[in-house]
Order: C-alpha cells, then sequence, then structure tokens
C-alpha cells in the first residue's frame, strides 16, 4: 500500500513592525484563513479590543492580510487636500503602508496642480489622480480613477477632495474609511461617518458625536522621517547653513518658525519686528523662517539677508529643520502640535484668528497636554 502524503503545516502569523502612533498590522501566510472584514483574499479587519475598551478609549484592531503568492496585491487610495495636516496624514499612513508591505500599491486624488497635495505626491513619490473643485464634475473624475485603480479601501484623511472620493466609492461599493486629526470632527467627517466603514481619531474627544462603534482612537499618523530621524543638530544645520561651515552643538541657538503649509501672516509681521534684534543679541542665534508660499514675496523684499537667517517659502525637509531647531514657534494646527509633541521640542503655539470648533478643540487639548 503506497503511503499518502501527509499535507504540509500551515505556517504561522509572522508580525509586522509596530508603530506607537498608527494601527497594529498583522502579516497573513496562508491565503484559505484570511481575517474576516472585506471581501475578498485580501482583507482588512477591524475588531474591538476589550482590555482598552475598559480603558475608556475605543480601539480597534487592524489587520492586512498578506500572501507572498497572492497576485492581486493589496491597493489603497487616499483622499486628501486643503491643509498640510490632512495632506501629510495621508503621506505617513501610505509610508507606513509601504513599510509593512511592499508589495502594496497606493494613490492619491486631490485638487489638480499646483497644489499642495500634488507636490506631495509627487516628491513622496506615489502616483496622483486630480479631481476638480465642482463637486459633479469631481465626483464624476474620482468614479473614473477607482474604476481604473480598483481599490481594496479607500481613506479620506479630509479636506475638500474627500467628500467626492467617498462618494464616488460608495457608487461601486469600495469601503471606505475616515482619518480625523481634530479634537473635534471637521463637517465633512461628520457628514460621511454613517457611510464609513471605520472612522480612526486622534482624540477620544470627537467620539460623542461621531458613531461609537465605528470609532477607533489610534493617535494622529505622523511621518517616519520625522520618528525616526537620526540626524545630530550639527549636520542638519549645516544643509540649511552650508556656508558657515562646521558650528557644532556648543551654545548653538536655533529658532525655527512655522506659519503653517500656507504661511501664517501674524507670525511674520511679528517676527519681521523683532528678527534682526534677536540675531544682533547672540552672535551664535540662528533662525530657519517658513514664511508660507504666498508671504514669502513680500517678507523678502522687506527682511535683510544674513548669514544666520534662512527665508524659504516652505520646509521639504521638515525633519532636519525639526532635528536642527532648539526652539520652535508654530502654528497650533493638529499635525503641527504633534510633530511637535513627538519630537519633543519646547514650543511656542499660536492660535488661529478665526478658529472653527475643531481646530479650537485641538488647541485647548495640546495646551492642557503640555502643561
Amino acid at each position: 500500500m503506497a503511503a499518502t502524503a501527509r499535507p504540509a503545516p500551515r505556517p504561522l502569523p509572522l508580525p509586522l513592525p509596530r508603530s506607537p502612533l498608527l494601527p497594529r498590522f498583522t502579516q497573513y501566510n496562508s491565503p484559505d484563513d484570511p481575517p474576516r472584514g472585506l471581501r475578498g483574499a485580501r482583507r482588512l479587519t477591524l475588531s474591538p479590543s476589550p482590555a482598552r475598551r475598559r480603558a475608556r478609549s475605543l480601539h480597534l484592531r487592524c489587520r492586512l492580510s498578506d500572501s507572498a503568492s497572492d497576485p492581486d496585491p493589496l491597493r489603497v487610495a487616499f483622499a486628501c487636500g486643503g491643509a498640510g495636516g490632512h495632506v501629510y496624514a495621508a503621506i505617513a499612513l501610505a509610508d507606513e503602508l509601504h513599510a509593512s508591505l511592499p508589495s502594496s500599491a497606493s494613490l492619491f486624488l486631490g485638487a489638480p496642480p499646483p497644489s499642495l497635495e500634488s507636490d506631495a505626491a509627487a516628491s513622496a513619490p506615489y502616483p496622483f489622480a486630480p479631481i476638480p473643485r465642482c463637486l459633479p464634475h469631481a465626483i464624476l473624475d474620482a468614479a473614473l480613477h477607482l474604476r481604473r485603480f480598483r481599490p481594496h479601501v479607500l481613506v479620506a484623511t479630509g479636506g475638500a477632495p474627500a467628500l467626492p472620493a467617498c462618494l464616488a466609492a460608495l457608487l461601486f461599493g469600495v469601503p471606505f474609511v475616515i482619518q480625523d486629526q481634530d479634537a473635534g470632527p471637521a463637517p465633512a467627517t461628520r457628514l460621511l461617518a454613517p457611510l464609513a466603514r471605520r472612522i480612526f481619531l486622534g482624540f477620544n474627544a470627537p467620539v460623542r458625536l461621531l458613531p461609537k462603534r465605528k470609532c477607533a482612537v489610534y493617535g494622529n499618523p505622523v511621518r517616519m522621517s520625522i520618528r525616526k530621524c537620526r540626524i545630530s543638530k550639527a549636520d542638519a544645520m549645516a544643509s540649511f547653513f552650508p556656508r558657515i561651515g562646521t558650528v557644532g552643538e556648543e551654545g548653538v541657538e536655533v529658532l525655527l518658525v512655522l506659519g503653517g503649509t500656507e504661511g501664517s501672516p501674524e507670525i511674520n509681521v511679528a517676527l519681521l519686528n523683532m528678527y534682526y534684534e534677536m540675531l544682533r543679541e547672540r552672535r551664535n542665534r540662528y533662525i530657519i523662517w517658513q514664511t508660507g508660499p504666498e508671504g514669502f514675496c513680500e517678507m523678502e523684499s522687506l527682511v535683510r539677508s544674513h548669514r544666520r537667517l534662512l527665508l524659504t517659502p516652505f520646509l521639504h525637509e521638515l525633519d532636519k529643520a525639526y532635528a536642527a531647531a532648539d526652539v520652535v514657534v508654530s502654528r497650533a494646527g493638529s499635525m503641527s502640535c504633534t510633530e511637535v509633541l513627538v519630537t519633543g521640542k519646547p514650543s511656542i503655539l499660536v492660535s488661529y484668528t478665526v478658529m472653527e470648533l475643531h481646530f479650537f478643540s485641538t488647541y485647548v487639548l495640546y495646551v492642557f497636554y503640555l502643561l
């Protein structure tokens, strides 16, 4: 009698690296035992954790199944735009996804160039698909892009493009999740919350205003380049001030001024009246000043050229700027405050002149946290 071949043992699941600010990703080598969730071989599951429920924070476990022999890699579309907090939250999620699953594919949906989201996606680099600002045309174009890309899930991080992209996802049966960075839900989040598969939040406060069974509090995603920056202060300063040579780190003071991605006229005017005195007081004091694209030309015409002053409309290497800085002056945006907390830099946060509820709530919570 011929001996029957015994089936090969099924390999155990291999854990993937865990990010402290993002959901937990687990890899499954067996395609016949996928986790519950989305339809298909590759699925996104989110199951409540009882231990974290007892901690009064609604947390969910997120698993992405992956198989080396799977011919259909995971495809994720990101809808974001407008403010930098929306755009760079999506960039942070895409970076973490590709670090965990190198075979995955991403597509960014946003306003047509020139726009912040198109520039950020191109520099990442990730594929970018523009959608117009007119809502009916935006829904139609987003639907065409989703039909070509065929994503398994759409992630909306906020901004004007998120609404038409989510509505287009509903037309094709693509599940979408929301990532909201503010302490109070934005109007688009409230509108799309009943239709979303899950809602990931940066704070516990918005849970009471949204469907609780869909909410998951994980904190705000921060770009890997900022979280894992290992650049010394001297090397970071050399990249911004190459003409001064080696300055070392002893006694050097660096002030980093951030007005947000769009710039802050109030911060620009305040620093314009005091920057020269600040540089004249101490010879080892340096200023890295991000004016914003709109205010750069005006500030450049008014500011005197100085070897210890860097004036720029936008900082593309923000990780090096944080590494070089001793004190940060910044707008109190949700992602700016999160980055300040992650880097541990002393900061002066300037609130917006006219703030909506979700901006004001974020600012107040961060102030109480810092105190």
